[in-house]
């Protein structure tokens, strides 16, 4: 048996569209199987046209693994799996915004993300996603050598800490000021994907805090070049979201930034996660 849906690139490196699928219906596992092959392969993959409820949101995240929940974000009253990212008309910034890999704060970040459009403004909201993969690929062999091996130093803090900057900007944070968002982890500052066996970059500036073993200055500076290389256009994509439009990205190997373009206007969003392992 052979799934049947296209899938079309938006890009060289990175992103595809799927077509010829209703999420809103239960998936077989031959269906289930291909979709994670593509997925492995384009790291983020997006679907147009979708009518899907809370509970078909979740079903169909749960084909591919546990779903997880948010430690400083307020959940959906009725599904504690579900995040409503709401961007109201008078917020000065977004939930998202600013180039990140989610949750790199956790001893185990999340697997993935899947966010269904709710509620969409006339223009703008268009969210950016990078290959980390092809941006380890695209660096010189002795940047390569330099970095295997480094740790990167990871914390909530600088978000969600008491005065982070998701904890001043967005009443969507609940539970910042808390002894754990200023905890530290570590992950490799190039780890291989599980799946795919590929390497790829994984530090990002919104929660990765240093290099063990180096001096802030020196950190800072590698980092700031990492920062700069992993989000340049030849290695992203840019998705125009349309109501009911879905996509899914692999959180293991991509940054993504949602943009705040659209001030004066309203946007609403649902997200669900994918629990992950510890990085390596």
């Amino acid at each position: 048996m052979i799934a049947t849906f296209d899938i079309v690139p938006v890009s060289g490196v990175i992103g595809a569209e799927i077509h010829g699928l209703d999420l809103a219906r239960p998936l077989d596992d031959v269906t289930v199987r291909e979709l994670r092959r593509a997925f492995n392969e384009h790291q983020v993959i997006f679907f147009r046209d979708q009518q899907l409820s809370p509970e078909q949101q979740i079903a169909f995240g749960r084909r591919f693994g546990e779903l997880g929940t948010h430690p400083y974000v307020a959940a959906n009253p009725d599904h504690p799996e579900v995040i409503d990212i709401v961007t109201e008309p008078t917020d000065r910034v977004n939930f998202g915004g600013g180039w990140h890999t989610d949750v790199t704060f956790l001893p185990e970040p999340d697997l993935g993300s899947i966010l269904y459009a709710v509620e969409l403004p006339p223009y703008g909201g268009d969210t950016l996603f990078s290959s980390q993969l092809a941006a380890y690929d695209t660096l010189s062999d002795t940047m390569r050598s330099l970095l295997d091996g480094l740790v990167g130093i990871h914390s909530a803090g600088p978000q969600y800490g008491g005065a982070g900057y998701s904890t001043k900007s967005t009443a969507m944070v609940t539970k910042a000021a808390s002894d754990a968002a200023a905890s530290r982890v570590e992950h490799p500052v190039v780890c291989t994907h599980p799946e795919t066996g590929r390497r790829g970059l994984y530090v990002n500036p919104a929660f990765t805090v240093g290099i063990k073993g180096m001096h802030p200055a020196e950190s800072k500076a590698l980092l700031s070049f990492l920062y700069a290389h992993a989000r340049a256009e030849s290695l992203t994509c840019r998705f125009r979201w349309q109501p009911g439009s879905v996509a899914m990205w692999d959180n293991r190997s991509v940054q993504h930034y949602a943009l705040h373009d659209y001030q004066g206007h309203r946007r609403v969003m649902r997200r669900i996660t994918i629990c992950g392992d510890r990085p390596r």
